[in-house]
């Protein structure tokens, strides 16, 4: 950043976020990377005097610049929201005399549709687990419980003995935002929660690299530490491949069918919001929409004169 000016705004806002609005270290870090961006453009010193910058900074983005790279839309849309939080602190705190937030519109949020598997598909890929191992057995609880509660990949592999409650049959989850939810698990990932906790989970601990704070982390790695974002993706990519299911199988997955199944058996929407823990309702909603294209196809497949 060249500006003194810029770095001690943006110092101050990234402060007032962490402090004040308890974000999290992730969206800190996002907030970061997008300012440090805006804060290498030439003509930085004069980021306070108006709007015209920001905009053609996000002009750049969506065109490519110097780098011949466009920012993809949901990347762009995110970069637009943080200059518009950073302008809304900035005039707030007197450090500029324009109210440049109110002057940056955010590009159209992409309606992209999350891809989600059938009952029978999520069967296949939960049954293509190789469970005679001990690895096996934990991967399988794992997707069980991805599928079970509708939780993020992060958000699982996050988890502590102390967050799980088998006779209560539920989980205590810390997703975006800090915000904390509590889940409802069934029957079967519970018996697997079980199993994997009495015949593999003790040999794991054994191993002493993650500790024992919160009884230690429920899912563990091979050496024992706290099981690795991408070594969980590996097993998933290997389950979906057994299972004939490799294209339509992405670590979010099975949270996009919990969420897609919950509504075709008849959940409440305010419901599986809050079983996703999204902040919005606008969020949840995109299930609706796949769940009428899955409405039309079975339509399509069974009125004797839809076609």
């Amino acid at each position: 950043m060249t500006s003194p000016a810029f770095a001690e705004a943006v110092d101050a806002f990234l402060d007032y976020v962490r402090v004040e609005r308890g974000l999290s270290d992730a969206t800190l870090r996002a907030y970061r990377t997008d300012l440090a961006a805006f804060g290498r453009e030439r003509a930085i010193d004069r980021w306070a005097a108006g709007p015209d910058l920001a905009r053609a900074h996000l002009a750049a983005c969506a065109a490519g610049g110097a780098t011949g790279r466009a920012l993809r839309p949901t990347s762009l849309r995110r970069r637009a929201a943080t200059l518009r939080s950073f302008y809304r602190f900035a005039y707030a705190e007197g450090m500029t005399r324009v109210d440049v937030a109110t002057r940056l519109d955010l590009p159209r949020q992409s309606r992209l549709l999350p891809d989600t598997l059938t009952v029978d598909e999520v069967d296949r890929l939960l049954e293509a687990v190789d469970v005679t191992r001990p690895e096996g057995v934990r991967d399988r609880t794992l997707l069980e419980l991805l599928y079970a509660a509708g939780l993020r990949v992060s958000e699982a592999l996050g988890l502590d003995d102390d967050d799980v409650s088998l006779p209560g049959t539920y989980v205590r989850v810390v997703g975006k935002g800090d915000r904390e939810r509590l889940v409802p698990i069934g029957d079967e990932a519970v018996a697997w929660l079980a199993r994997y906790a009495a015949d593999v989970r003790p040999a794991l601990l054994e191993r002493g690299r993650a500790g024992t704070e919160r009884g230690g982390p429920v899912f563990l790695g091979d050496r024992g530490g706290r099981l690795r974002r991408q070594r969980a993706w590996e097993s998933i990519r290997a389950a979906a491949l057994r299972a004939g299911l490799v294209e339509r199988v992405s670590p979010h997955t099975l949270r996009h069918s919990f969420a897609t199944h919950l509504l075709e058996g008849g959940a409440d929407l305010r419901v599986v919001q809050e079983l996703l823990g999204h902040a919005s309702i606008s969020t949840t909603q995109l299930y609706t929409h796949v769940t009428g294209e899955r409405i039309r196809e079975i339509y399509a497949r069974a009125h004797p004169r839809a076609r």
